[in-house]
């Protein structure tokens, strides 16, 4: 059985960080004036960078992006990150993929400090051989970027079995920069449509149908 070196997304690839995210992105809007009644309205936020998304959607300078970056943080660090439901079916999934002897990575746009703190709160930490987020300074953010940082930590001859897997367009065009293979899911915050204009290798519907992706040996 050939091993794979396999990068997950984390926002929704393994968790539903909905509530979390736009809760923060509401709190961080209203310090500017801007009142959000629906926060689940905002579910735009789940995937690329925090600073694209405030320049984009609200037209904001670098520097007013920056704050709303520090005022998001507010909430999201005591409150928001935990906010959050694992998908059904992501330990089990976890569990057969390590069984398999595979590699396990984290690959996501989120800081780092977070992301880990989210795998040990919902205690699947020990499934990742390697956890690579984005930093707080903001040096790595672009999806590209973590993959790369994600990708030196292991041998030079791997590439061949690595493949990234995300729910958005941003996980695709960042494996393919990097030059790996990338597979995509519909149960997070990508719709159809935009996952097949990015291109993946594959798409699936479901946690399960992941699964047998993944596993060599799959069982139902």
């Amino acid at each position: 059985m050939r091993k794979k070196y396999i990068l997950f997304d984390l926002d929704g690839t393994l968790t539903d960080p909905m509530v979390g995210i736009t809760k923060s992105a509401q709190y961080a809007l209203q310090k500017f004036g801007i009142k959000i009644t629906d926060h689940k309205s905002l579910s735009f936020f789940i995937g690329p960078p925090l600073r694209d998304s405030f320049c984009q959607y609200y037209g904001m300078t670098q520097e007013e992006a920056g704050r709303a970056i520090q005022y998001y943080r507010e909430y999201y660090t005591p409150i928001g990150i935990f906010e959050n439901e694992l998908y059904e079916g992501i330990e089990e999934m976890l569990i057969h993929l390590k069984k398999e002897e595979h590699t396990i990575v984290l690959a996501t746009s989120k800081p780092e400090v977070f992301a880990k703190q989210i795998l040990e709160y919902f205690q699947i930490a020990p499934y990742f051989d390697f956890v690579a987020g984005s930093d707080l300074e903001e040096t790595r953010v672009k999806k590209a970027d973590v993959i790369q940082y994600a990708l030196k930590q292991f041998p030079a001859d791997f590439r061949m079995e690595v493949i990234m897997v995300g729910d958005r367009c941003y996980d695709i065009e960042g494996a393919r920069q990097c030059g790996i293979r990338v597979g995509a899911v519909t149960y997070g915050y990508g719709s159809l449509q935009e996952l097949e204009k990015a291109k993946p290798d594959w798409i699936v519907a479901t946690v399960k149908e992941l699964e047998q992706q993944l596993c060599s040996g799959y069982v139902k």
